[in-house]
């Protein structure tokens, strides 16, 4: 009975077609590992929700955190510019603040509600907008003004209040939060103490929050040290009577995540400390709203798939191996030819396609001659996509360190050093794109880095100088482009850049010596430690958080590609006094 199976078995297997084995062994590890797949994700998964869910709690906590404290960090930053730059050092008895605070509250009034400078008898000296003392206010009794006083060397962030204290055109009063700051009042050349107060509407802070949400069944509240809240979004049922927070017991907690109930319903309370003012952000998460689109998740859910198809792999090894053997037996026969056999006999055995197969490797044998043939010119098409392959890593590489002067300039508002900049990156790459060529002048490859000194030295103000010293000759040769960029790249990096303004010297040479064209990169600089000299000789790749290190290499590479391996880079350097980088080349008269 058995061998009567096997012997039908073995009928209809040799009748399968290929494809039709290989089918059939993914679907039987398919339903094994979708099987296996289902019953571990569900497994994982439960274990999962409850660490996305504290992970995104933690993620959304630390964005509104950021956004609160560099509000706060901005106001505090205004505070110290009146108090050291409109106040500190002026007479109040011979010059007015009332300009500049109105001129930084303009700027600012989105953020601020008033700016007040207080005498310390209470009087105010500068305010703006319009706002005055109501009658029988005394100032020097609120908690802000003493608190100031009584450790100058802080800045104090009040609690939410109602700013009662000036009376309005409109009547009206807003809820605000104080910062307040001792300052040094000059007065008929006199030095007293003074109180700056700053307030910031409430409805600013509330909106930061408010707009910060995880989804339904989860929200955000803010209370002070001591549990008060600060901000709910069911601030007025709470109020009223309606609605319920476990404040107080969150206040016990320090920074983390917890798990537990309130009111018989399960809940998780992520806590995060605010910087400067001692506040706490809670976010709650209700029940099991949990979004399963997170991105943990998936992550988590890949990681699992990428086990099973590893899995999977090895169960269609085995299968495979069985079905591919006659394959084996024309891998032998193959061994011989590549070995320059070409009488080896091919088998013809197995499934279909199998059979197809080793007709159609008898009749390659007879292309392999022609091949070889052919093997020179492909050598040679090799050797130049490798030439444009190290060529391509440059332009990028210039590309993301332009890109990030320009940006500097732009963020220090030097809006015309940026325009040079960006006209000298766009002189630079039309010089560098070349039409395509590879080889350009020994002159266009002077302007491509005169272009990059320009960016170079609007980014370093003037941090050094540079001088070209070029031989007329040297000019019409031709050589490989963006080969001196990366050099000075490093001479400014590894060199200059630690000089003192003005002191650093980069000077780029170019003369024909014999029958060799020369390019020379020198700078005065710190020189180069005998360790990382040794390295770059050996050709090694030595990244930092200067770059990436491909440049002096890269270069290397290329010009010992491109005119043999007897070219190529020289490096001199001197501790404390400089480095000479020579590139020395065939030369060559350049003819596009």
């Amino acid at each position: 009975m058995g061998k009567t199976l096997l012997a039908k078995w073995q009928k209809f297997y040799a009748r399968l077609r290929l494809r039709s084995v290989i089918w059939l062994a993914f679907s039987i590890t398919a339903l094994a590992g979708v099987v296996l797949m289902g019953a571990s994700f569900y497994s994982r998964f439960t274990g999962r929700l409850d660490t996305v869910s504290a992970e995104q709690s933690q993620a959304l906590l630390e964005q509104v955190s950021h956004t609160l404290t560099a509000s706060l960090r901005n106001m505090m930053k205004i505070s110290d510019t009146l108090c050291y730059s409109v106040v500190k050092g002026k007479d109040i008895q011979e010059e007015s603040f009332q300009e500049s605070f109105r001129l930084l509250y303009d700027s600012n009034k989105n953020d601020i509600e008033n700016i007040v400078l207080f005498g310390k008898d209470g009087e105010v000296l500068a305010q703006t907008p319009a706002a005055t003392l109501k009658e029988g206010v005394e100032v020097t009794g609120e908690e802000w003004f003493q608190k100031a006083l009584e450790k100058p060397e802080n800045m104090h962030f009040s609690k939410p209040h109602v700013q009662r204290l000036f009376v309005h055109r409109n009547h009206s009063y807003s809820w605000v939060i104080s910062l307040t700051q001792a300052v040094q009042i000059t007065r008929g050349g006199q030095q007293e103490d003074g109180v700056l107060l700053l307030d910031i509407p409430y409805e600013a802070v509330a909106q930061m929050i408010s707009t910060a949400s995880l989804g339904k069944g989860s929200y955000i509240y803010l209370m002070d040290s001591q549990g008060g809240l600060v901000y709910h979004p069911n601030h007025q049922l709470i109020l009223d009577g309606l609605y319920q927070e476990n404040n107080q017991q969150a206040a016990e907690y320090r920074d983390g995540v917890y798990t537990g109930s309130f009111q018989g319903e399960k809940r998780m309370l992520t806590v995060k400390t605010i910087g400067y003012t001692g506040w706490r952000l809670v976010s709650v998460t209700e029940g099991e709203n949990i979004s399963l689109l997170s991105l943990k998740g998936f992550l988590s859910l890949l990681a699992i798939a990428l086990l099973f198809i590893i899995a999977m792999g090895m169960i269609n090894a085995f299968i495979s191996e069985k079905a591919t053997e006659p394959i084996s037996s024309m891998e032998l026969a193959l061994k011989e030819i590549e070995s320059g056999n070409f009488d080896a006999v091919i088998p013809e055995k197995g499934c279909y396609e199998l059979r197809h197969l080793g007709r159609s490797l008898r009749n390659m044998t007879v292309e392999i001659h022609r091949l070889m043939e052919q093997e020179e010119r492909e050598h040679e098409i090799q050797r130049k996509n490798e030439l444009n392959t190290l060529q391509s890593q440059i332009n990028p590489h210039f590309l993301y360190n332009s890109l990030d002067i320009v940006i500097w300039m732009v963020q220090n508002e030097e809006k015309e050093e940026a325009v040079q900049a960006l006209t000298a990156l766009a002189r630079f790459f039309r010089i560098g794109l070349s039409g395509g060529r590879n080889i350009i002048s020994v002159r266009e490859e002077l302007e491509h880095v005169k272009s990059y000194l320009t960016i170079q030295k609007m980014r370093h103000k003037n941090r050094f100088q540079y001088h070209f010293q070029v031989d007329k000759p040297a000019e019409e040769m031709a050589t490989l482009k963006l080969i001196l960029q990366p050099l000075v790249e490093n001479a400014i990096a590894y060199g200059v850049q630690y000089q003192d303004d003005g002191d650093g010297e980069i000077w780029v040479r170019a003369y024909l010596e014999g029958e060799d064209l020369i390019l020379q990169v020198e700078d005065n600089g710190l020189g180069i430690p005998p360790d990382r000299l040794e390295a770059l000789r050996r050709g090694e790749i030595l990244p930092s958080r200067k770059g990436s290190g491909i440049g002096v290499k890269n270069v290397n590479e290329r010009i010992s590609l491109y005119f043999g391996p007897e070219y190529g880079l020289q490096i001199d350097t001197e501790l404390d006094e400089g480095t000479v980088v020579t590139l020395r080349q065939p030369a060559r008269k350049y003819e596009g």
